[in-house]
């Protein structure tokens, strides 16, 4: 199993935006992360990007496709929550200030996707090792009833609290995962489960997920971690990358770091938005 190694680690930079743009389009980070990762592609910097996002509701590609998915989108955002449909794999994911989410950018290495597990592998050794301080076992595997289920799913005894994706571009490619750090993991699968019952009306059952409520926790219920749960994981990742970099590594890529500007960032959420409009 791949590890958090020196190796992988030792030239990447972190952009922490754990409390920035509030108020910013649901898509603004995911645009972020398109640019950044073609960025990297033509011989930018590897990254970690950390970041929330307030009372905002994803939605999966398939997920957009359900009968009732217009209804059910507008029923959401009737409750305030901003919505995207996004361009990395999964099914729909609520987020909030309770939840951190994580991207690793990386050029890709080898050919073709042999390494597309060993990617998830890399994200799952990341997430486990900043919580070793927990005492708490961190599991892989699909959780029966969970939102967004997946092969990767990180569970603490039998309770998911993490979900990880990917987008993969030409030459580099990007590791998404959501953690569920502060709050009730239950109330957000309940909303997920609200959510696919407006827009799974007249679909086969078999074509979205069957969510539980109490398949999900958060790390704040499952660990104890608190107070300020968001924030002491996202300080947990952070020590972990900067255990592993070295001067000359992080040098090196400052000296190639470009950061996109706020209109390219805004014209690239809007191409999202257009390209995985519901048709």
């Amino acid at each position: 199993m791949p590890e958090v190694s020196n190796a992988e680690f030792s030239s990447m930079l972190i952009l922490d935006r754990m409390n920035n743009d509030m108020q910013q389009d649901a898509l603004h980070p995911f645009a972020l992360d398109e640019l950044l990762c073609k960025e990297t592609g033509r011989g930018g910097p590897p990254l970690c990007h950390i970041w929330r996002h307030p009372r905002s509701f994803i939605i999966g590609l398939r997920d957009s496709r359900l009968p009732g998915a217009a209804q059910a989108r507008a029923w959401i955002e009737s409750m305030g929550y901003r919505t995207a449909i996004r361009n990395s794999g999964g099914a729909a994911v609520p987020l909030d200030l309770g939840v951190v989410n994580l991207s690793l950018i990386l050029p890709k290495q080898g050919s073709g996707d042999e390494r597309f597990r060993a990617d998830f592998e890399r994200m799952y050794s990341l997430i486990r090792d900043a919580l070793a301080h927990t005492g708490f076992a961190v599991d892989k595997g699909e959780i029966a009833g969970a939102y967004c289920p997946g092969d990767f799913d990180l569970s603490i005894g039998g309770r998911k609290f993490c979900g990880i994706a990917q987008r993969r571009q030409a030459h580099a490619y990007v590791v998404q995962a959501f953690i569920i750090c502060e709050g009730s993991g239950q109330e957000r699968a309940q909303l997920v489960r609200d959510f696919y019952d407006r827009a799974g009306k007249g679909a086969d059952a078999a074509d979205y997920p069957q969510v539980e409520s109490s398949s999900t926790a958060s790390l704040e219920e499952l660990t104890g971690l608190r107070p300020n749960a968001s924030e002491r994981f996202a300080e947990a990742v952070k020590d972990i990358i900067r255990g592993r970099q070295t001067m000359e590594g992080t040098t090196a890529s400052a000296a190639r770091l470009v950061l996109p500007g706020t209109h390219e960032i805004t014209e690239m959420a809007e191409q999202l938005r257009q390209r995985y409009a519901p048709r």
